[in-house]
């Protein structure tokens, strides 16, 4: 074999990103929204021959030029970005792959956590790491009484969550909450859980749990080998249906509650794909209509938009008293910078 090396791509490298761009289009791969960092492999005239990236703690967008197959160009990839990943400290990594090319990671030490069809896998290279994950929520479970599930960002935690958990909790007997642990949001995660404990302190019925990297968001969920922005929503819903029912089966939840989505078509086919799916293995999906103010119903989107706009009064009116006080704390204020700043 050539005696060939990976070398980091600057993103302002316009001329290298382009030919990367090109080798994934060969593949029928766009090149993901969310990097930050790519490698390259180069052959003798500077064409890009190889290709991977990375974002945060999960390794996507892999390609080989078909003139190079079987010459252990991907193995150099991924090999490089598992070094990278070290020096940031990411031990545990995971991997979306298409389908046909998961038998390879798995000879790189990857393990499948859910495939969806023949179209993709999840993959992780941490053996026990979904089972452990897994074992550590089985502690809370409940054997008796109907057990249901929310999955929540709180990007902030709004009247409108609340009131979709109070209704929840009317409806069963134990709630476990999930709540989007990925620091990819505005508010950090801290901050979210702290802001969600603080608001349901009454709801006694309510178990708090981290999704950690198995309940994705739509920020680390990959676009890249996928059609459109449809094509996304339904295979993320299929993925989520997937590690959610084992999830379920370790707690023993029958139900799954949502809030109806007026505003966002996209989430709308993410909620109809999981009320297609769950019911298929026992798990009920409850749709609650979304709380209102002045008719319009409440979102946390709505809320920063407030935020960015000063507009104190409408905040408070979509914001439990405890967010609403932090808010307008000194703590806040550099997350109400970020708010500002930001085309969220």
């Amino acid at each position: 074999m050539t005696d060939y090396y990976v070398s980091p791509v600057g993103f302002s490298d316009a001329e290298t990103v382009s030919k990367v761009k090109k080798l994934l289009e060969k593949e029928g791969i766009e090149l993901d929204r969310n990097l930050d960092y790519i490698a390259a492999i180069f052959d003798s005239d500077s064409n890009v021959i190889a290709t991977g990236s990375a974002f945060r703690n999960m390794l996507r967008c892999f390609a080989v030029d078909s003139a190079h197959r079987g010459e252990g160009l991907l193995n150099l990839i991924v090999t490089h970005l598992a070094e990278v990943q070290a020096d940031r400290g990411n031990s545990h990594l995971f991997i979306y792959s298409k389908a046909i090319y998961s038998s390879f990671f798995e000879k790189l030490g990857f393990h499948e956590i859910a495939r969806v069809d023949d179209s993709f896998v999840f993959m992780e290279n941490c053996k026990d790491g979904f089972s452990s994950y897994i074992d550590a929520l089985a502690r809370t479970r409940f054997e008796e009484g109907i057990s249901g599930a929310v999955v929540m960002n709180a990007n902030p935690f709004t009247k409108g969550h609340q009131y979709l958990l109070e209704k929840a909790c009317s409806e069963c007997d134990h709630l476990h909450l999930f709540i989007v642990s990925e620091d990819l949001s505005i508010i950090p995660y801290s901050v979210r859980y702290s802001l969600v404990k603080e608001a349901i302190k009454n709801l006694d019925k309510i178990i708090i749990h981290d999704t950690g990297s198995y309940i994705i968001s739509s920020a680390t969920f990959p676009s890249y080998f996928l059609k459109d922005e449809i094509s996304v929503a339904q295979a993320q819903a299929r993925l989520d249906a997937i590690v959610f029912t084992k999830i379920a089966k370790a707690l023993n939840i029958t139900v799954r509650f949502v809030g109806n989505e007026p505003l966002s078509a996209v989430t709308s086919i993410y909620n109809d794909v999981l009320r297609s799916q769950l019911p298929k293995e026992g798990i009920s999906f409850r749709i609650i209509p979304r709380l209102k103010v002045n008719g319009v119903p409440i979102s946390a989107s709505n809320v920063r938009k407030a935020i960015k706009e000063d507009d104190w009064a409408t905040v408070k009116a979509l914001l439990p008293s405890s967010s609403y006080d932090f808010f307008r704390s000194s703590d806040a204020a550099p997350i109400i910078r970020r708010i500002k700043e930001s085309q969220q």
